[in-house]
């Protein structure tokens, strides 16, 4: 019989009771668990405090990642490109801001559009394309309206042309 999760909130009073010395080992043994939570803590600790210098990171290994993509064929573009949505929405999960989640996405469909990859003559990387720019429709609508104002602009810059 597989072992059953205990609830968010029974791990909460569970943790308020632990001690720091305890909570300490306990974040280690997470993280030498799941490379993921190694990564998740690695934001907690060392960049949340500065959420611009994450962006910025995060779009340098974006263009890194947009230099070695081979545009040979379409196909390895799709999987490159598949790759490079998939560690936008990991690290939107970190961070868990709808700026940085808005300011990630934009920033990638850009990048799309100014690679030169033919986004309309392959089904899979137009809703790509079209399915990000529907995310950040959705993140958008529960910013505030100035930041809305803004961004909006940049958004219909991604969609002319299409």
């Amino acid at each position: 019989m597989p072992m059953k999760s205990a609830t968010i909130n029974e791990i909460k009073q569970e943790l308020s009771t632990a001690k720091p010395a305890e909570l300490v080992e306990l974040c280690l043994r997470l993280a030498r668990f799941k490379k993921e939570n190694k990564e998740l803590l690695t934001y907690l600790l060392f960049e949340a405090n500065d959420e611009q210098g994450y962006i910025r990171g995060i779009k340098a290994e974006i263009d890194e990642l947009f230099a070695s993509i081979n545009l040979s064929q379409l196909y390895f573009a799709k999987k490159s490109l598949r790759k490079i949505a998939r560690l936008i929405n990991k690290y939107c999960r970190y961070s868990g801001s709808k700026t940085t989640e808005v300011e990630l996405r934009i920033y990638f469909c850009r990048q799309i559009k100014d690679s030169g990859i033919p986004i309309t003559r392959n089904p899979v990387i137009n809703n790509l394309y079209h399915s990000q720019v529907k995310k950040i429709g959705t993140v958008l609508q529960t910013l505030h309206e100035d930041l809305q104002h803004d961004y909006y602009k940049e958004v219909g810059q991604l969609t002319e042309n299409l």
